[in-house]
């Protein structure tokens, strides 16, 4: 029987070179490999009678075996090098290029102009020490009004401003919330900006929009001044806006600050003379701010008696609308990517 094996075996050493001379592509190089290797190959077929042979034979057959596979599958690796080169001849005589045709460049993407702002104002308040505190977007009556002194019939907390849900909650109608939050939640000295999306029932017009973007700063330390406030803002503008940038502060109301103010910046687009921007007055307004009131203090479980702090907010579209003179919010958020593209 060893003989019988040992010629079946040679037989079809034999017949490998014939076999692979007429196979032309890749996918019949792989039929010719499956019928001598695979699990149901010629070689496989006459390996199944081992078992029949004695301890003595087994050794012959196995190392004659192994010659065959060896001398097949090495047939087999130069077959395939040669037919795989000469598909790449193949293509390249078939393929021509023209080396004169324009290329197609990729085209780049850019940041959104409300990213690029930001991005840009987290940058400065970073450099000032600030730290980035984020909160949820669906938040309590008592953290989003309450807890910011806001009274019962203040007009914010009307079902026609304000989106409310079930069970008590609403959609944050400013990023106040995320600073009633950090006071809760941590000891003065505290140093925070608050970057977020704020949902009011707004009608959606030229500069107006149920969603839009804040961003409000908190700090909270011992002696902390009207006078710190004015300094950490001013600082901020002329980051933002350019060193020969100037501040005014006019007195204002708002339920968590007092003393409160809006603070102006003079126009960046005519350095204060007058423009289209700034609507031929000169100034531009950019944020409310003031002491933190102590009522806020105390809520949050700071002592007013102890620390005092400043608090200010600023619309983040308002700042790209007025640092690109777009005149219309709803082009920044329509995707029109020939207008996008110019920032």
């Amino acid at each position: 029987m060893i003989n019988e094996m040992q010629a079946k075996l040679l037989e079809i050493k034999g017949s490998v070179d014939a076999r692979l001379e007429s196979v032309t592509d890749l996918k019949a190089l792989d039929d010719v490999r499956v019928a001598l290797l695979g699990k149901k190959g010629e070689l496989t077929d006459i390996l199944k009678g081992m078992g029949k042979l004695s301890a003595e034979e087994r050794p012959v057959i196995g190392q004659v075996a192994n010659e065959t596979r060896e001398f097949i599958e090495a047939r087999l690796d130069e077959r395939k090098k040669a037919l795989s080169a000469a598909a790449i001849e193949r293509q390249i005589s078939e393929e021509t290029i023209d080396v004169t045709m324009p290329g197609k460049g990729n085209r780049i993407g850019r940041k959104h102009p409300m990213t690029q702002v930001v991005d840009e104002i987290t940058r400065i308040f970073i450099g000032m020490g600030y730290s980035i505190a984020e909160g949820p977007e669906v938040e309590t009556v008592e953290n989003n009004f309450d807890k910011l002194n806001a009274p019962p019939d203040h007009p914010s907390r009307d079902t026609q401003d304000t989106f409310y849900t079930d069970g008590g909650f609403l959609l944050r109608t400013q990023t106040s919330p995320v600073q009633v939050r950090v006071m809760a939640n941590s000891k003065p000295p505290i140093r925070v900006i608050c970057p977020g999306k704020v949902y009011r029932a707004d009608e959606i017009d030229a500069t107006h929009s149920p969603v839009f973007h804040q961003m409000e700063g908190l700090v909270i330390d011992k002696g902390i001044t009207m006078g710190d406030l004015k300094g950490a803002l001013e600082v901020f503008a002329r980051e933002l806006l350019g060193e020969k940038t100037k501040v005014r502060f006019r007195p204002h109301f708002f339920p968590f600050t007092e003393p409160s103010a809006e603070m102006d910046v003079s126009c960046f687009a005519c350095d204060g003379v007058g423009c289209r921007v700034c609507k031929n007055e000169g100034w531009i307004e950019v944020m409310g701010c003031g002491m933190v009131h102590p009522n806020v203090l105390r809520m949050s479980g700071i002592d007013p008696a102890e620390y005092s702090g400043f608090a200010f907010g600023m619309g983040l579209e308002r700042i790209a609308m007025q640092r690109h003179a777009i005149t219309d919010m709803r082009l920044l958020y329509e995707n029109d990517v020939k207008f996008l593209s110019q920032f």
